[in-house]
């Protein structure tokens, strides 16, 4: 059998993304039409093709003002999960602005579904060697697992020397299982495959190539997508660098299709389940992670 790897997706709209934020007021966010509805929906009918359930990370904004879309997520059987309130960088924030953040995500997508969210993934994997001290507070609010390190160097985000696999974290909270986006090896440096605009800017065959890679090591991996990365008629904003522009847009008219293939090619599920599939590990995958705790993270 296949080994299951994690699908998930960040629930957040066109204008939500970091590179826009110091263009786009947070205060305006309401003022700019939405599409995150059109677009988490083309999403759930893919995976629903495929007969594949995933992890959604929310924004607590989002699920405030579209609880029905969370509850289509939810009904579907899929997990879901907190992508922060505000989607600001947690390396922007003091402890107490990102525990505010944090519980008021969990709460509002607590309300939408009447289920409270147990993973977490930082806006732009901004949990980085500058904001360790967010995993405690992580574990501190019932998170079990975080999707928010990302073992690259990138210009905002990223630890380059982070552990690829998934592992534990010990925090004076308790332990925290990390599950992060996944890396291929190649002439000794970390290269980003598991989704987003990575996968819309190589060719699929070599995102696929890499991702059977980590699967015939029997590692599982994380891939991610955003809604509106399956919306090429999205309006244009003209706002943000020239290369923020094009990370954004860049091949948004061939995703569904390459999504379509690569959930044709590999076995996808839910977090929660590619931690249960861990050789063994109890429904949680606790038994297998915990041997490999790790601490990572201070007082």
């Amino acid at each position: 059998m296949k080994p299951i790897n994690a699908f998930t997706v960040d629930v957040e709209d066109y204008y939500h993304v970091s590179a826009f934020e110091k263009e786009i007021s947070r205060s305006d966010w309401d003022r700019f039409e939405s599409r995150v509805m059109r677009g988490t929906h083309r999403v759930l009918e893919l995976l629903a093709k495929h007969d594949t359930l995933a992890t959604f990370f929310v924004l607590g904004w989002i699920a405030d003002r579209f609880p029905r879309l969370v509850q289509d997520i939810h009904a579907a059987g899929h997990e879901l999960g907190s992508h922060s309130y505000w989607h600001r960088l947690v390396y922007d924030l003091s402890p107490d602005e990102f525990h505010n953040d944090l519980v008021a995500s969990l709460t509002a997508i607590e309300n939408a579904s009447g289920s409270r969210p147990i993973n977490y993934r930082a806006p732009s994997f901004s949990i980085t060697k500058h904001s360790l001290w967010a995993l405690k507070i992580l574990a501190e609010q019932g998170i079990v697992c975080d999707s928010s390190i990302f073992p690259i160097r990138h210009d905002r985000y990223g630890i380059p020397d982070a552990r690829t696999e998934i592992h534990s974290i010990d925090t004076p909270c308790g332990p925290l299982y990390e599950f992060p986006p996944s890396v291929a090896r190649v002439a000794g440096v970390n290269l980003p495959v598991s989704g987003g605009g990575y996968f819309r800017l190589y060719p699929l065959a070599w995102t696929v190539r890499c991702l059977r890679q980590i699967n015939s090591e029997s590692r599982p991996f994380m891939f991610y997508v955003h809604p509106w990365e399956l919306d090429p008629d999205q309006p244009r904003l003209s706002v943000g660098s020239q290369l923020s522009r094009l990370r954004h847009r860049v091949n948004l008219a061939s995703t569904e299709r390459k999504l379509d293939e690569l959930l044709s090619t590999f076995r996808f599920g839910r977090v929660c389940d590619v931690l249960a599939a861990m050789p063994g590990a109890d429904r949680n995958g606790r038994a297998k992670v915990h041997r490999e705790s790790t601490a990572l993270a201070g007082d």
